[in-house]
């Protein structure tokens, strides 16, 4: 198999981090193919390999695979280590990459995706704090359940993919997860994160509205990102 993954940039695209990470993890090769975001709306550029419009995208000979979840059940339907193969931490695995994609919309509006800089967070709003303490609850209950060091068990699988990018907001914003803080900074230690930060860091594009949204979150009290 010769796979294309199509992403945006790595400070701001979250949803491209998953399927990215997942791969590296697992070690299954890919071209890593770079479009980034240059106006608030790309929809009609990232149609032309995409037909949401948007990233991440996996091509894989003439077959287009769309959506971060998409090609994580595309791929697990290839490789092994997509998902446990214990049933329990399976199906703890599944349940919380589908809420991950379809939740937490406070945490993506509030704590936008931006993993060069650190912010001083406004004060968070209730439908946050209910998101961040379903991220304590939800990364203590993994860890406990399944013995670690990974979300669902002793392998890294796509529920740790899923919220690799979370990590990094859990880091930009200074946000308090309890016991799940063990395992942010395990992933945010593993060789595919160190690469996409050490990608982030290098680059020198910045977009206007993602700019303005991480100004809306907040105070920038440290920018680590090439100038």
């Amino acid at each position: 198999m010769s796979y294309v993954l199509i992403t945006a940039n790595r400070n701001y695209s979250s949803w491209s981090l998953r399927p990215w990470a997942l791969m590296k993890a697992l070690g299954i090769a890919f071209e890593d193919r770079v479009e980034p975001f240059t106006k608030p709306v790309n929809f009609e550029e990232f149609r032309s390999f995409s037909p949401t419009g948007q990233v991440p995208a996996l091509i894989d000979g003439e077959r287009i695979v769309w959506d971060s979840l998409g090609i994580a059940l595309y791929l697990a339907d290839c490789h092994p280590g997509v998902w446990p193969q214990d049933e329990a931490a399976r199906a703890f695995a599944q349940s919380i990459v589908a809420e991950m994609h379809g939740g937490f919309a406070a945490l993506r509006n509030d704590c936008t995706m931006n993993v060069g800089v650190r912010v001083r967070l406004r004060p968070m709003s209730q439908a946050l704090s209910r998101d961040v303490a379903r991220l304590r609850e939800m990364f203590e209950e993994g860890l406990a359940r399944f013995g670690g060091p990974w979300l669902a068990g002793p392998e890294f699988t796509a529920a740790d993919a899923f919220y690799a990018p979370v990590a990094f907001r859990i880091r930009t914003y200074g946000l308090d997860v309890g016991g799940g803080q063990e395992w942010v900074d395990r992933v945010l230690d593993h060789p595919a994160m160190r690469q996409w930060e050490a990608e982030a860091l290098t680059e020198t594009w910045r977009e206007e509205a993602h700019e303005a949204e991480l100004a809306e979150c907040g105070e920038i009290v440290a920018d680590y990102r090439k100038s």
